[in-house]
């Protein structure tokens, strides 16, 4: 059986397999148009989940600063209260003092510790105010986190509706692919694949037009273009690398270059 394929593969003219791969190129050119149909929205969805992602760590970070300082409040408001009560036993103290010095020393102590009180509350009002400004980061964040999921929710069911939409069709363009590809010669198929990858419009097999390339647009010499046209061997662009078809093989019409003699001709014939 493989024997057979093979020597059918052989026996195949090079006009055929130029049709065939030409048609193998209408197919996959269809499935890249359906692919960019899509294309852009899994990577709008994923942008979005990473969003989403960004926003909840982003509360989780706020919200663990916010417990911190919340630790910091509590601890400083202890040390008020620890201070608060040296202040009162000095105070005490200073009443059964024996002589000034005693009572100087008290007293630079009292001062001492307001002075640490001093700073305390100076930073829980800070550390308060910095609560207050994560709270309100964290409401920001929230709203965005919302917009993005409503946003994330759509662009889901979008993708969803075109998914479901072109599945049956890419399928079916895929199965008809893997027909035609057993038609073709494994080395032009292989070389075909190999220039499709490399172009960027994805494009490996392409037709003369207006004496040109139609991959890179480069004027092609006209014997090269008789060449073409005689359908004897597998011809490339030596500009782009491109297997080049003729129109007429590929079942298109061409597009005819007026040159000055042709529309003097046109003329006449009127």
């Amino acid at each position: 059986m493989a024997t057979e394929t093979n020597k059918t593969d052989k026996d195949r003219s090079v006009e055929e397999r130029l049709k065939t791969l030409y048609e193998l190129q209408t197919i996959l050119s269809e499935i890249d148009r359906i692919k960019i149909l899509r294309g852009e929205l899994p990577n709008e969805v994923k942008d979005l989940e990473d969003n989403i992602a960004r926003y909840n760590t982003r509360v989780e970070k706020y919200n663990e600063e916010i417990a911190q300082l919340k630790k910091q409040i509590a601890s400083k408001t202890g040390e008020i209260n620890d201070r608060q009560a040296k202040i009162a036993r000095y105070k005490e103290q200073q009443d059964n003092v024996r002589n000034n010095r005693e009572f100087d020393f008290l007293n630079k102590e009292i001062e001492f510790e307001g002075l640490e009180i001093e700073l305390a509350e100076k930073n829980i009002r800070e550390y308060k105010e910095s609560c207050e400004a994560k709270e309100a980061d964290i409401a920001r964040t929230k709203e965005d986190l919302a917009d993005g999921e409503h946003i994330l929710l759509e662009k889901r069911a979008e993708l969803a509706d075109i998914v479901s939409e072109t599945k049956a069709e890419e399928e079916n363009l895929r199965a008809r692919a893997l027909e035609l590809e057993p038609l073709i010669d494994a080395y032009t198929l292989a070389a075909f694949k190999r220039i499709r990858k490399n172009a960027r419009n994805g494009l490996g097999i392409v037709t003369v037009q207006r004496s040109a390339c139609g991959g890179c647009f480069n004027r092609i010499p006209s014997q090269r273009q008789l060449e073409i046209k005689m359908h004897k061997k597998i011809i490339v662009c030596e500009y782009c690398g491109r297997i080049m078809i003729d129109a007429r093989l590929a079942g298109i019409e061409e597009e005819v270059v007026e040159t000055p003699t042709t529309k003097r001709r046109s003329s006449r014939s009127k």
